[in-house]
């Protein structure tokens, strides 16, 4: 890859990954857009490893939660960390079995379009905006219970198709399951860590597997996503405690409807 490639994948990585606006949706569009050939879906995962490094440091408070909580299931404690851990790690339960569904039948790599990548956009886009405009306003994380949050999780899975958004999706089940916008987009992020740590590890070990070192620009790549990211996630958890996700929505709209005339008309 180009250097100017590696550079526009990782900002195009870092912002999008955290705005409800696909960052898988948007990696698809770059060689579709500009002639670059395609990165592929190892580089696309490992520029999601530089976001998942930048949950860990924007939420570093959570993640300490989260990993008494693991210890204090580990000594069969239930407490309100532990409550919260389990609920992460069962959330995430099933985006990693369609995951490997859509690997092993091969979809995974068919479904990697413009034309799904706009019709997703718009339809999961307005749905952001019928949950963010009426959905409830009163629930934190402290009142996050199994029930809702394995919904939230198999929203999540849904996040594998291409336009859909993961933080989009997610955060649209907890709106619509009247959960504060923040807090929404809190829970979203945080439930994003075992899903990505998840599948950066399966493509270390593939690599591995296969007798191949991950490339140098691969790993540069990564570095700048974490950079992106960490602006994105500042910006959009400061943006949310004053408006609403309309403006993600709008964006949605105008991209899918740009993306379905390109491939019906051009």
């Amino acid at each position: 890859m180009s250097i100017e490639q590696i550079i526009v994948l990782a900002v195009v990585q870092g912002i999008s990954e955290f705005l409800p606006i696909s960052s898988s949706g948007h990696l698809i569009l770059i060689p579709a857009l500009t002639g670059w050939p395609d990165q592929g879906l190892a580089t696309d995962i490992m520029v999601h490893i530089g976001s998942l490094f930048a949950i860990i440091v924007y939420f570093w408070r959570d993640v300490g939660r989260l990993l008494k909580g693991v210890g204090d299931l580990a000594r069969l404690s239930l407490t309100d960390n532990a409550r919260l851990a389990l609920y992460i790690v069962l959330a995430t339960i099933p985006a990693v079995i369609f995951a490997l569904i859509l690997k092993k039948t091969g979809v995974l790599d068919q479904i990697r379009g413009p034309e799904i990548v706009g019709w997703n956009a718009i339809i999961f886009g307005i749905l952001l905006y019928v949950t963010d405009k009426y959905g409830s306003r009163f629930k934190s994380m402290a009142d996050m219970r199994l029930a809702p949050a394995l919904m939230i999780g198999f929203a999540q899975a849904l996040a594998l198709i291409p336009g859909t958004s993961r933080s989009g999706i997610t955060i649209t089940a907890a709106r619509a399951l009247g959960f504060e916008r923040s807090e929404s987009a809190r829970f979203s992020f945080l439930l994003g860590m075992p899903a990505i740590a998840g599948a950066g590890v399966l493509t270390i070990y593939e690599f591995y597997h296969s007798g191949e070192s991950i490339p140098t620009q691969t790993l540069i790549t990564a570095g700048l996503s974490f950079l992106a990211s960490l602006g994105a996630i500042t910006f959009l958890m400061a943006l949310v405690r004053r408006m609403s996700f309309l403006p993600f929505v709008l964006y949605r709209l105008a991209l899918g409807a740009v993306l379905l005339g390109w491939v019906y008309f051009y």
